[in-house]
């Protein structure tokens, strides 16, 4: 979070830091805005620091998930969204493979050294699609400063 707060963002984009308030951010996400970026932690088996791209699907069905108001997971977010109302922003999630996110209590309070490496990469992307996607509301979670 504090280096996309550090970047030289455009004067139309807003940076929200959510936490673990997911409801929060599936309202959010039934904003008006037209486009929205999810910056997170995302395992998907590559290496730690591995920077990703996603666009998620945006017609699954929110019956089939289970709905966790404390879950911060991008596809229990939008079906927490999609159950709420419509979902009107283009959605893009940068995500950044952790090395782990610690014990099952605690978590990882501090980025582990191959997400801190990626930090930079990750703002890039950020920035990427925000020049792509010009009118954007940029909703990061811990990202930068609480996720491995």
């Amino acid at each position: 979070m504090r280096a996309l707060k550090q970047a030289n963002m455009p004067s139309d984009v807003k940076v929200v830091d959510f936490g673990i308030r997911g409801l929060d951010l599936a309202y959010a996400l039934l904003e008006p805005y037209e486009t929205v970026i999810l910056v997170d932690a995302i395992s998907r088996g590559e290496d730690p620091g591995t920077i990703y791209i996603l666009q998620p699907e945006r017609s699954a069905a929110a019956s089939q998930i289970p709905l966790d108001p404390h879950s911060m997971d991008p596809v229990h977010l939008m079906a927490m969204a999609r159950s709420l109302g419509e979902i009107k922003p283009e959605i893009f999630i940068v995500g950044c493979e952790p090395l782990d996110f610690g014990d099952e209590l605690m978590g990882r309070m501090e980025l582990s050294l191959p997400v801190s490496q990626a930090v930079p990469e990750g703002v890039r992307a950020t920035l990427d699609l925000i020049g792509a996607h010009r009118h954007t509301a940029l909703i990061p979670n811990q990202f930068a400063e609480a996720s491995n």
